[in-house]
This record gives C-alpha cells, sequence and structure tokens, in this order.
C-alpha cells in the first residue's frame, strides 16, 4: 500500500510540473515586473523628461498585474471562511484600489 501510495503521489507531482500552475505563474509575474520596473528605473536615472511617464506607466501596470495576483490568492483563502471574512477582503480590496487611484487623480 505505501508503495503505490508514493508512486501515485510522484506521478501526480511529475503531471503538475508541467502544468501552468498559480506558483509558476506568480514566479514569471514576479520575472516580467521585476524587468518592468528595472525599465522603469533607467528611465528615472536618465531623467528623460518625456519618458517619465512611460516610467509612471510601466509601474502602474507592474502594481496592477500583482495586485490582481495576490487578489487571486487571497480570495482562495477567503472563500470558504464565514461572511466577515469575505467583507474584510472587499473593503481591503477597496482601500487599495482607491490607494492607487487617488493619488493619480491629486497628482494629475
Amino acid at each position: 500500500m505505501a508503495t503505490k501510495k508514493s508512486s501515485s503521489s510522484k506521478s501526480s507531482s511529475s503531471s503538475s510540473s508541467n502544468k501552468w500552475g498559480l506558483n509558476k505563474i506568480s514566479f514569471w509575474v514576479i520575472v516580467a515586473v521585476t524587468i518592468i520596473y528595472a525599465v522603469s528605473l533607467v528611465l528615472a536615472a536618465i531623467n528623460a523628461n518625456g519618458l517619465m511617464t512611460a516610467a509612471r506607466i510601466l509601474q502602474g501596470i507592474a502594481t496592477a498585474i500583482m495586485i490582481v495576483i495576490v487578489s487571486i490568492l487571497a480570495w482562495r483563502y477567503v472563500r470558504p471562511k464565514p461572511v466577515v471574512w469575505k467583507v474584510l477582503y472587499v473593503i481591503c480590496l477597496l482601500i487599495v484600489i482607491a490607494g492607487i487611484i487617488v493619488p493619480l487623480c491629486i497628482g494629475g
């Protein structure tokens, strides 16, 4: 029995490594966001006024991508919980979104 269990767990782990799971997607999103932030940092370092808008746009896109990934993971955690947790999730998500949008409106 124990041998069967270990062999079935090996086959399931090898098949899951071939799929695009959330862990693999999260890793590659971090890599992509790192590249976006690096480009944004270079644009800010050369102090090109026309390119600063592009740098801000790239940072906004990177932030949005990360928030989407974290929101999905958080929802998976909150889904089986009582309603209070779901309300807290929605409130926190709204505050995060407001924290991104309001400074853009005030600064622009």
